[in-house]
């Protein structure tokens, strides 16, 4: 299929944002100034709305949970609050979706669980006997208010494995890579998920919008490296309809989010993982003997996770092109799917990336914050993600896997912010749920190490959002053409080596953008 990709790229290139080439070689201070790159903006020309920017509370949040306040409540300030500093900084990055870990009770097993890792293990709030603890979680649930107060409005329950009460081999992970739950068990699991829908909302206030009852089905999972449970399509298919009627049942409104796919490929083929691929189709096409378009509770998104797919560059921006192309021709098939939409809802760093960034070893620094923002870029560009999520929030490794890193320590420790977090915050905090992504244009060249523009419009302030990635190690000088703005003045938030948002303004059409940066233009459009 991939064939196609190089064509179908073509037919969407008008609506993407293009590479502006930078010089790189060591000769580069020697060279003259690059010119101004012309960048015009058309607010009348709309792509995908955005629905939310989110990471994951697991595996952190039920240690750090349970941490003394005054770190707890600065790292929740981080990754929620929308509030300002005196000199305009943003005081977090304003995530609009938090995702949170339904357990499946590994930890209650302890060793005996088979993850040797007790950071990976979780509860459950079901017990053995059968009974409901709601306070089990209370790291989680502790996260869970904490972004409910700082203005947090959309929260998705997610399991990477059903309870150990109900699998196949008393465990949350599985044996040999076969499916850890039997049919028997699918009701048992559907009312487990709606019973846990009601315990949140009765402890915390909070209804979670959206459920995914299923987590990269195409893996094994059986190495005990953490909670996990692989599935075939017609098994998701059969979880997601039994959940389906359990939660209509119960009258909540949660809706059902699948299939998280491990790899994009799998959403149109992945031959190599046969009964697990074509799932766009298999869920969404109308023809499909195992649709669930219809049902009054799905979340009409096909959501797929990043992972192994965002190098060499053109390769994973074809894939992404064909997953948009793909889903858009899903939208004119039948009315229930005309709404839908694609997500990618985990990513962070892994592997060795065709030689470009390697997963291993934290990267508090610049390097892999602009690696993370090219990524996002790519998705809301070329795959129209309409919403992007990072995997943890918080993490205790040597790995480019957070984006707050912590002491891996139970009843305290140190906490430090990546510049991941930050970059991410060139998008989260400024591009808000509801608001439109819009064409763009600049000169196109072959050149990865330049710069990549994206913009977004909030029609109801009539607000234009546009995020620079500098890739480059010089400065370029960004100029905007035509008569886009109803005034001169631009907020310029600048994410760097040394910045953190920093805010400064400008009435200037023409912005310096600073080398190997992210930064945020928020002005108004006429």
């Amino acid at each position: 299929m991939l064939n196609i990709f190089s064509t179908i790229q073509r037919m969407f290139r008008g609506a993407l944002p293009l590479l502006v080439s930078l010089a790189a070689s060591p000769a580069f201070s020697q060279l003259p100034e690059p010119a101004p790159v012309h960048l015009a903006v058309d607010p009348s020309k709309t792509c995908q709305s955005i629905e939310n920017f989110a990471a994951s509370d697991a595996w952190s949040c039920q240690f750090v949970g349970l941490w003394p306040n005054a770190p707890k409540e600065a790292i929740a300030d981080w990754l929620f609050s929308t509030d300002t500093f005196r000199d305009g900084r943003p005081k977090g990055i304003g995530l609009s979706l938090w995702r949170f870990n339904i357990g499946a009770g590994s930890s209650g097993q302890g060793d005996a669980s088979g993850i040797k890792d007790e950071w990976r293990r979780a509860e459950s709030f079901l017990e053995t006997g059968g009974q409901y603890n709601w306070q089990r979680q209370a790291g989680q649930l502790w996260f869970l208010r904490a972004a409910k107060q700082r203005g947090v409005h959309q929260f998705l329950g997610f399991l990477n494995s059903p309870p150990v009460t109900m699998t196949r081999n008393g465990k949350a992970y599985a044996t040999a890579g076969v499916c850890n739950i039997d049919s028997g068990h699918y009701e048992a699991m559907a009312a487990y998920i709606t019973q846990v829908v009601r315990g949140i909302k009765a402890s915390t206030g909070i209804t979670f919008n959206y459920i995914s009852p299923v987590n990269e089905p195409q893996w094994e999972w059986s190495d005990g490296g953490q909670e996990g449970c692989p599935y075939n399509n017609k098994e998701i298919g059969a979880v997601v309809k039994t959940l389906s009627h359990s939660l209509s049942d119960a009258g909540l409104s949660s809706r059902i989010l699948v299939p998280e796919a491990g790899h994009i490929k799998y959403l149109l083929d992945g031959e190599d993982k046969p009964g697990k691929s074509h799932q766009a189709d298999f869920f969404f096409a109308p023809s499909s003997p195992d649709y669930i378009g219809n049902l009054s509770n799905i979340n009409r998104t096909i959501a797929a996770h990043s992972y192994f797919s965002t190098s060499p560059i053109q390769k994973g921006n074809d894939m992404r092109t064909a997953i948009a192309f793909h889903i858009d021709s899903l939208r004119r098939l039948q009315h229930p799917v005309k709404s839908l939409a694609y997500w990618q809802s985990e990513y962070c760093i892994l592997g060795d990336n065709e030689g470009e960034i390697d997963g291993s070893r934290r990267d508090t620094g610049m390097d892999a914050a602009l690696y993370m923002a090219r990524v996002i870029h790519n998705d809301l560009v070329y795959a129209h993600a309409s919403a992007w999520q990072w995997w943890l929030a918080i993490s205790p490794y040597d790995y480019k896997d957070g984006l707050i890193y912590v002491d891996k320590n139970k009843s305290g420790g140190d906490y430090y912010a990546s510049r991941k977090l930050w970059a991410f915050g060139n998008f989260s905090r400024f591009v808000r749920p509801g608001m439109q992504r819009i064409e763009t244009q600049i000169p196109e060249t072959d050149d990865a190490n330049g710069l990549l523009v994206s913009a977004y419009k909030d029609a109801h302030r009539k607000r234009l959002i546009i995020v620079v990635i500098n890739q480059g190690p010089g400065d370029r000088e960004l100029a905007l053409t035509g008569e886009m703005l109803s005034t001169p003045q631009l907020a310029i938030y600048t994410t760097s080596l040394r910045e953190n948002l920093q805010k400064q303004m400008t009435s200037s059409a023409s912005v310096k953008i600073k080398g190997k940066s992210i930064s945020t233009l928020v002005g108004n459009y006429k």
